[in-house]
């Protein structure tokens, strides 16, 4: 479902990201990991045909991210790390207005708003301004809003930064269900316990992919007891 090929997105003299090569196949939740500024930002926004790469190539849902960047905004949803809620609009309008965006039909939405509500534990605060939601629940929101179109590929640019743990879990709770109903998630974090949680994970410094397999698998390679030791020591092999 994703695929790049020696991607790279430099600014001046920076390279963002440097030479990223990955396969990620349908129905995989793939968590890229990296300290702040390790280029996983970037990444998300090549992918989502937001920006050109410098050199390389990707495709997403087997389009060319960017000859064919428009066709694969119908089949995909980002949030990213600043979703766009309308905080004077309540849960439900923001939601409408959504599937508005995305042309989704009257008669297909009343189903699937009831679902995503039910889904996404939002149904009782329907009419609650997206203003006076915990971030926690700005964050299911913005996911329900990011799922009104049936996306086939869904990016999540840290959507659990600065979120207190019951919501994490909550959260995490939510992927889930997806990956039962084939979703690709493509995934990024800086939490090193929420990687452990994916399929195979990415662990990317300085724009440089340094390794990509299962979070067990790498531990084992470190002889590491946590993935947070072993990324440490990969990362310091670098210095």
């Amino acid at each position: 479902m994703i695929a790049t090929s020696n991607l790279t997105r430099k600014f001046g003299a920076l390279a963002a990201v440097d030479g990223l090569t990955l396969d990620i196949k349908k129905g995989e939740i793939f968590g890229l990991v990296g300290p702040d500024g390790a280029g996983k930002t970037t990444t998300m926004r090549l992918l989502t045909g937001i920006l050109d790469p410098t050199s390389g190539g990707g495709t997403v849902c087997g389009r060319d991210i960017v000859k064919e960047a428009e066709l694969i905004k119908r089949d995909i949803a980002y949030m990213s790390q600043r979703f766009g809620l309308y905080e004077d609009l309540t849960v439900i309008e923001n939601i409408n207005f959504y599937a508005d965006i995305y042309g989704v039909s009257k008669k297909e939405r009343v189903p699937k708003v009831e679902r995503l509500l039910e889904f996404s534990g939002l149904a009782p605060f329907q009419k609650r301004l997206a203003k006076n939601l915990s971030g926690g629940m700005k964050q299911k929101l913005g996911l329900t809003c990011s799922l009104i179109h049936t996306p086939k590929v869904l990016f999540l640019d840290e959507p659990t930064n600065g979120v207190d743990p019951v919501s994490r879990r909550d959260f995490w709770q939510i992927l889930y269900q997806l990956l039962r109903e084939n979703v690709t998630i493509f995934f990024s974090t800086s939490y090193l316990d929420e990687a452990e949680r994916c399929r195979r994970i990415g662990l990317l410094y300085k724009g440089k992919l340094l390794r990509c397999d299962t979070p067990a698998a790498i531990k084992r390679e470190r002889n590491a007891a946590t993935l947070e030791e072993a990324f440490v020591s990969i990362i310091e092999e670098q210095s």
